[in-house]
């Protein structure tokens, strides 16, 4: 009986938050931002939900299936996640218009980067290209 409780609030939360990652998905404005939040939410929900499962079967063969492929997903989600998000980096020039690009220099200071230029050298906006 304990075991379902638990197994019901471990599905319950995995279903919650993958609801808010559908609500999330339709009310961020930007691409980068609606794979940020499918890639967070999408991995820690389906944990929730198989872990569920697994308390639900006990342990059994079929809960080391589960666990397989929590690890595939732990794995391949946020990797498959990066590279759409830098495939959308490379291939919309609109994208500079939207989203602020920094990185650090050698100083520790951020500098904006300046993505009209398509041969990915990373320029900073208002330096000499010399």
């Amino acid at each position: 009986m304990l075991r379902v409780i638990i197994a019901g609030l471990f599905m319950f939360a995995g279903l919650f938050v993958l609801g808010v990652a559908t609500v999330g998905i339709f009310r961020f404005s930007t691409m980068l931002n609606r794979i940020h939040i499918a890639a967070k939410c999408d991995t820690l929900g389906a944990l929730l939900v198989l872990l569920s499962l697994i308390i639900l079967s006990g342990w059994t063969i079929f809960s080391l299936k589960l666990l397989l492929v929590i690890i595939f997903l732990w794995l391949s989600n946020p990797v498959s996640s990066h590279l759409v998000a830098r495939a959308e980096v490379k291939t919309n020039p609109d994208l500079n218009k939207i989203c602020d690009f920094m990185r650090f220099d050698g100083k520790g200071n951020l500098i904006k980067l300046n993505l009209n230029n398509n041969s990915g050298s990373g320029n900073e906006s208002g330096a000499d290209a010399s």
